[in-house]
């Protein structure tokens, strides 16, 4: 009877494991946070067509570009053919970090913009209304799910 079992170096726990489940390469790994900065993805080229305005636009808003010694995680990613060199430069993006209050910044003034041209837009819609049928300008919206 003794003769049927397995010896216990015979056993595996394989059966036991969770199974090991892929997951798909991220396209851009994120970078280490540094406390104080906000980091971003750039665009410097479209299929191999370069766009300095656009970076240039962006280093004038305050971004600069990340030296590689900062995120040494890279340097195996970084494009070895890059015109950025010492940079992390990756499918035609150049990471680049600025500091939050820039970012904050740049979020109010955005704000700030939107407000006023929403309240362009809606004085311009109430300028057309006509007290034999007004128009009214209601800012609100809701979800529902299924009937009633």
């Amino acid at each position: 009877m003794a003769e049927n079992r397995l010896k216990r170096e015979m056993e595996v726990r394989s059966t036991q494991e969770r199974p090991k489940q892929w997951a798909p390469a991220e396209l851009l790994p994120e970078p280490d946070k540094e406390p104080g900065f906000a980091y971003r993805w750039i665009r410097v080229a479209t299929l191999n067509q370069s766009d300095p305005r656009n970076l240039s636009g962006k280093l004038r808003e305050g971004w600069e570009p990340v030296a590689i010694e900062e995120q040494p995680k890279f340097r195996l990613l970084a494009d070895p053919n890059s015109r950025f060199q010492g940079n992390i430069e990756i499918g035609g993006l150049l990471l680049c970090k600025t500091p939050t209050e820039f970012v904050e910044q740049r979020n109010a003034h955005v704000h700030k913009q939107t407000q006023a041209q929403t309240e362009a837009v809606d004085n311009t819609l109430m300028r057309q209304s006509d007290s034999r049928m007004p128009l009214f300008n209601e800012r609100k919206s809701s979800t529902s799910f299924g009937r009633g």
